[in-house]
């Protein structure tokens, strides 16, 4: 169990400077507020947030975030929000209240609104701690989830599974997203999970054996070149990943040569990355079309690495990544990772090196990079992207290009721009229905049915009767009241916002204005 000494010791190592009796004020008041409470397990109640803390601590988030952890559930006390800011001041207070209206949001499952629930937590909370600490407290309760009900594990996996493991690799947090997966699928898919076990024991055993020697080997030619290396190691691919992979390649195992990859880490120099790919290719001759140059082309979350399949002794496939430190701990933490560098580099250093996001492909790029998608999905010209995803990557690309003067302005600024100027509407039944923002009930009536629109009479909002004009705000309920006889109006062409609720209106009114002329005898 984390205890808070270790957390306050590991806090200070990388980051000397930072406020550590924050994090001892919070724990204490913490300690109080959930004195008496046991979890399922019959452990104190405390040890959940010290759980969540001791995961930020390893992100190496700043002080304020690890305090805002060990209160993320004190909606669960007597403590009100009055004390809390009065105690804490108004930024964890924020952090805090963000955690607890993200709690109040359930997931209703179904395919069709997956999506819209992701865009929704992340449009929710107003700044990107909250969703680190979200995603901590969810990391603590995967691995607890033994004790809970059968039909609570499936439910709380599944929603792991489909929301906030995507959410960790949207955000570049490549070792979490595996985490939360692999936690996950013993719940979700039982018997594909016992059978991919009982498929890989034996593989993983050999092949990790085989990649021992591959590695000793690397590292003398290595140092024969004078390469400094920062580490070379191996690692397991996540079992739920490469169940994904074995779908996709008929389940022949043969065929998936990451099953256990050899990584090399640099310390910091990008050109040593691509000297380290020249070494390796001398001595073993590469898979054609299998080097992949993520350091030219981060992926759209900001992943960077070289990627090449190999044959090594005996004609034997062996994948091996090639990456920096900085990169390393990007591809483990993604948006986390910021925090730690702009406060150790600077911000606007670690933005020009860290994560380029070129539009742009060189031919030999494109050899290099072939596109990882749907061949029905259609690609952009510039980007080796499929369309759809596109606003998300250009804002993310105007978002990183931004200077910012500190990192307090750089977690203000990154409250998941990204969804800027949409609006996520909850219908009764709990669809999440996506609007820009200064939507009202009109557009949302029409972006559910042609026909509510049509006949939209009223509406409420959480409940209270509204105006029709009323603009809606993120994470309201909408109820539309229906009347038979009621008509569209020339009115709402004034306030609505939707292309869809303005082209539907002006053509029901094109219509009668039709019939009025030419009236039926």
């Amino acid at each position: 169990m984390a205890n808070i000494q270790q957390i306050l010791k590991n806090f200070k190592e990388y980051n000397p400077s930072g406020d550590a009796e924050l994090i001892k004020r919070a724990y204490e008041f913490a300690l109080r507020a959930h004195q008496g409470q046991k979890r399922l397990s019959g452990e104190d109640y405390i040890s959940h947030c010290l759980a969540a803390a001791k995961t930020l601590v390893n992100w190496r988030l700043d002080s304020e975030t690890i305090a805002a952890a060990l209160l993320h559930d004190i909606d669960d006390t007597k403590i009100t929000s009055k004390e809390l800011k009065e105690d804490f001041g108004e930024n964890i207070s924020k952090l805090v209240e963000g955690c607890f209206k993200l709690d109040k949001i359930k997931y209703q499952g179904g395919e069709r609104r997956v999506e819209n629930f992701r865009k929704l937590i992340l449009a929710t909370a107003e700044d990107i701690r909250v969703i680190l600490i979200k995603l901590s407290d969810r990391l603590h309760n995967m691995k607890t989830l033994s004790i809970l009900p059968k039909e609570k594990q499936k439910r709380i996996a599944l929603e792991t599974l489909e929301i906030y493991a995507p959410i960790a690799n949207r955000l570049g947090m490549g070792e979490l997203k595996g985490q939360l997966e692999d936690l996950s699928f013993p719940y979700v898919y039982p018997r594909k999970y016992q059978l991919l076990i009982n498929t890989i024991k034996e593989k993983y055993k050999e092949r990790a054996k085989y990649l021992k020697n591959i590695k000793e080997i690397l590292k003398k030619e290595l140092e024969k070149n004078k390469v400094i290396i920062a580490d070379i190691h191996s690692r397991a691919k996540h079992q739920y990943s490469l169940y994904k992979k074995l779908i996709r390649y008929e389940k022949d195992l043969d065929k998936i040569y990451d099953l256990v990859a050899l990584r090399v880490i640099v310390p910091d120099k990008i050109e040593d990355c691509y000297k380290v790919l020249g070494i390796i290719h001398q001595l073993w001759k590469p898979l054609p079309g299998r080097i992949k140059d993520y350091i030219a082309l981060p992926k759209p979350n900001g992943y960077q690495s070289l990627h090449t399949t190999v044959f090594t002794l005996d004609g034997r496939i062996v994948e091996i990544q090639i990456r920096t430190e900085k990169m390393h701990r990007g591809a483990e933490y993604g948006v986390a990772a910021h925090w730690y560098y702009e406060e150790e580099k600077g911000l606007k250093k670690y933005f020009q090196k860290f994560l380029p996001f070129p539009q742009i492909l060189s031919p030999i790029q494109q050899i290099l990079s072939p596109p990882q998608t749907n061949q029905k999905e259609k690609l952009s010209p510039h980007l080796r992207i499929p369309s759809k995803r596109l606003n998300w990557v250009r804002n993310l690309q105007k978002w990183q290009t931004e200077k910012f003067d500190s990192p307090e302005e750089f977690f203000k600024s990154l409250k998941i721009d990204f969804f800027k100027n949409r609006i996520f509407i909850f219908t009764p039944k709990g669809e999440v229905i996506d609007l820009p923002e200064g939507a009202t009930p009109i557009d949302f009536a029409y972006s559910v049915h042609t026909e509510i629109g049509h006949h939209c009479g009223g509406a409420k909002i959480d409940g209270k009767l509204s105006s029709l004009a009323q603009p809606l705000q993120n994470g309201q309920i909408v109820e539309i009241i229906p009347q038979k006889n009621k008509k569209p109006s020339r009115d709402w062409l004034r306030f609505v916002k939707t292309g869809l609720a303005k082209k539907e209106i002006k053509s029901w009114l094109k219509k009668q204005n039709r019939t009025l002329k030419n009236p039926k005898n």
